[in-house]
C-alpha cells in the first residue's frame, strides 16, 4: 500500500488516513489505488468493527481529482482518464456504503468533488468548524461521480442536491451543518480526537446491530413501506439472535455496561 494512505488497525478501529497534504489529499492513480486496497481490506477483516476515513493536514480532507495528473493523461490521450470511476471511486463508495460496519469520516479541511463523495459515504461526519465542502464537477464540465448522486439527495434532499450540482459553491462547515452534511461541528484542533472518540465508542458498539441499521436504511429509501418492514423483520430477526443482545439486555438488567463483543 502507498504511502500516500496510512492503514492501521488498532482495538476493532481501523484508520485510513489520506497522507498527501502537500497537495490537499488530491487522488493521483497511486493514492486511489492505496484507498481502494485500504477501504477493501477494513470491510473484510473481521477484526475491525467500525472504520475511520480521515486525512492528514489541517487545509483539506480531500478535494478530489488530482488535476495535474489528470490534464497530462488527457494530453496523451491515455485509457485511464475516465476508467478511474469504475476501477477506483466505484469500489471505494461500495465498500464504504456496504460493509456491516460504521464508517465514520474525519473531516478536517475542504472535501471537494470525489473528496466530498467519499465523506458523504460515511455514516457519520465529524466536521472542523474551518472545514467545507464543494460538489465542483460542473466546475470542471463533469457530471456528479464517487456516489454523490446517489448520497447528496439522501442527506440534503433532490432540490438541494440539484443546486449545489448544477451551481457548485464553496458550503461552509455551519451551513453543512444545517443541511445534514456535517453531523457534528467541533473545533479545527480537536477534530482528529473527536473523530477517533466517535469511531472508537462505535467500535467497542453491537456491531451485528450497526450493521443492520446500516442496511435497513439504505434499503428503506428504495422499497415501499411493505418491503421495508420485511426487512426490518428480518434484520431485527439477525439482530436478536446475536451475543451482543443478549449482553445488552443482562446488563440492563444488572444496571451494568454493556461490554460487546462485536458478535
Amino acid at each position: 500500500m502507498a504511502d500516500t494512505v496510512l492503514y492501521e488497525v488498532h482495538d476493532g478501529l481501523a484508520t485510513i488516513t489520506l497522507n498527501r497534504p502537500e497537495a490537499m489529499n488530491a487522488l493521483n492513480i497511486a493514492t486511489k489505488v492505496a484507498l481502494r486496497e485500504a477501504v477493501e481490506s477494513a470491510a473484510g477483516d473481521d477484526a475491525v468493527r467500525a472504520v475511520l476515513l480521515t486525512a492528514a493536514g489541517d487545509r483539506a480532507f480531500c478535494v478530489g481529482q488530482d488535476l495535474k495528473e489528470h490534464i497530462g493523461l488527457l494530453v496523451e490521450g491515455s485509457g485511464e482518464v475516465m476508467s478511474t470511476v469504475k476501477e477506483h471511486y466505484n469500489p471505494v463508495v461500495k465498500a464504504l456504503t456496504e460493509m456491516p460496519k460504521p464508517v465514520v469520516a474525519g473531516v478536517n479541511g475542504v472535501a471537494a468533488g470525489a473528496g466530498l463523495g467519499f465523506a458523504l459515504a460515511a455514516d457519520y461526519r465529524v466536521v472542523a468548524e474551518t472545514a467545507s465542502f464543494n460538489t465542483s464537477f460542473a466546475g470542471v464540465a463533469l457530471t456528479a461521480d464517487s456516489g454523490v448522486s446517489w448520497t447528496l439527495p439522501r442527506v440534503i434532499g433532490p432540490g438541494r442536491a440539484a443546486d449545489l450540482l448544477l451551481f457548485p459553491r464553496s458550503i461552509k462547515a455551519q451551513e453543512a451543518y444545517e443541511l445534514g452534511i456535517a453531523n457534528r461541528l467541533v473545533p479545527s484542533a480537536s477534530l482528529h480526537d473527536a473523530a477517533e472518540q466517535v469511531a472508537r465508542m462505535l467500535a467497542s458498539g453491537p456491531t451485528v446491530a450497526y450493521a443492520a441499521i446500516k442496511e435497513a436504511v439504505a434499503y428503506g429509501f428504495s422499497h415501499t413501506l411493505a418491503e421495508t418492514l420485511e426487512k426490518e423483520d428480518e434484520l431485527q430477526t439477525r439482530a436478536g439472535a446475536s451475543e451482543d443482545h443478549r449482553i445488552a439486555v443482562r446488563a440492563f438488567v444488572n444496571k451494568e455496561e454493556p461490554k460487546y463483543l462485536g458478535r
